[in-house]
């Protein structure tokens, strides 16, 4: 262990966690999660695949990784993030260098199998854990930072619409896999567990400063709490949570799949139509920011319940812009992207701070998991409500009811009695 009473440095070592694993989640989430829906047109034409059979890849992607999420929950309070971010690194580039070789239907799903092993182990079950553990009073904005890298990978987009257009999307995919070896695999490495174990404390503050040899001479600002993933369970709070946050799942895979499919099918071009499936992660990042910090000051429930409220609005906004006109795209961004955004932050962060953080990485993952009925549901039936009407206006209008059904189920997730609510 290191020596506790060396010169520290004046950044606090919670913030190269942030770093990492932010980073981690920008190269990962953009080829992977974002990226999809560049792949998606080339694949069909190539193939001649339908919609429907080419989002159920996505819907796998969402299964396997929610069933995995569980296990991947226990094993980070087991053995430490670390570990699990440098396997998934390896095993997400393998999947994406075999997605560049299949031929058949049978094999892309294959790969589609693959592919998510990989990103279970640099999911959020993951990567929070990672930054919660270093984190007590400024656990919502670090969980905001390290949530925007995940948006912020939306900004490869354009440049795998390049890759593809230029080299073709097999050749795309298998750069993109190498890729992730030389870039995340290292920065998986600047990953640490408990800070206890260098001797920090959570948020930088001094050992000498908070406990003396008689005990604690500094009230903690938070109390720490030790459900373990059992009490979770039988706790009704938990289960809204985890329903709200399967519904957001929902919303989100119907839309990261279909947005340029989308635009194309109402005469937006393939070129304007990637810019904007980039801006939708990336305007996300002021709400994970915003909500960040408004997660540290006010009332939990009442500012997840404003992102769905938020997600709805914009849901409206996207169904309209083929008759009221292309106008209405950048107040769609805005408003949607805070309410995408603000919500990814506020589920972790409400976990946490109604579980604790010593069994977080567990419970985490159970709510993962049960998120995965909302992702593996929402691509292939806006996929299917086009084949049917060949047109998504419904598919978006149902989504927004959804979106207000998830503001009443999250206002009725009432903290345990010994949480803080701010």
């Amino acid at each position: 262990m290191m020596n506790i009473d060396r010169q520290r440095s004046k950044i606090f070592y919670g913030w190269w966690i942030v770093f990492s694993t932010s980073t981690v989640m920008l190269y990962t989430s953009g080829i992977v999660h974002f990226g999809f829906t560049a792949v998606f047109e080339p694949i069909a034409d190539e193939f001649g695949w339908s919609y429907t059979q080419i989002s159920l890849a996505a819907s796998l992607r969402g299964l396997e990784t929610g069933l995995l999420a569980p296990a991947v929950g226990l094993l980070v309070d087991r053995w430490g993030p670390k570990r699990l971010i440098f396997f998934g690194c390896a095993v997400t580039g393998l999947g994406l260098i075999l997605l560049s070789h299949v031929n058949s239907l049978l094999m892309f799903y294959g790969a589609f199998i693959i592919i998510p092993i990989g990103g279970s182990f640099t999911s959020h079950t993951v990567t929070m854990s990672a930054v919660s553990n270093w984190f007590r009073r400024r656990l919502a904005m670090a969980s905001g930072i390290m949530a925007s890298g995940a948006a912020l990978g939306g900004i490869l987009i354009p440049v795998i619409v390049i890759l593809i257009d230029g080299l073709g999307w097999r050749t795309a995919l298998f750069f993109l896999g190498l890729g992730t070896w030389l870039i995340c695999l290292p920065l998986s490495l600047l990953v640490r567990d408990n800070p206890e174990k260098y001797g920090y404390l959570p948020d930088g503050d001094d050992r000498e400063r908070t406990f003396t040899a008689g005990g604690p001479t500094k009230p903690a600002r938070h109390v720490d709490l030790n459900f373990t993933a059992r009490e979770a369970l039988r706790n009704r709070a938990f289960w809204h949570i985890a329903v709200a946050m399967s519904l957001h799942a929902l919303i989100m895979s119907a839309i990261l799949t279909h947005v340029m499919p989308y635009l194309s099918s109402i005469g937006i071009s393939r070129g304007i139509s990637s810019v904007v499936a980039t801006a939708i992660p990336v305007a996300s990042i002021l709400g994970r920011l915003s909500f960040g910090w408004f997660g540290d000051k006010l009332e939990m429930r009442r500012v997840a319940a404003a992102g769905f409220a938020l997600l709805a609005l914009g849901l409206i906004l996207f169904a309209y812009i083929d008759t009221l006109g292309l106008w209405l795209l950048a107040p769609f961004l805005i408003i949607f992207g805070l309410g995408f955004g603000g919500n990814v932050t506020m589920r972790t962060v409400m976990l946490n701070r109604y579980f604790g953080r010593e069994s977080f990485g567990s419970i985490l993952g159970i709510a993962i998991g049960l998120m995965t009925v909302g992702s593996i549901i929402g691509a292939p039936l806006a996929g299917w409500m086009f084949d049917q009407w060949h047109s998504y206006r419904i598919a978006w209008l149902a989504l927004a009811a959804l979106s207000c059904v998830s503001i009443f189920i999250i206002m009725a997730a009432a903290p345990p009695a010994a949480a803080t609510t701010k």
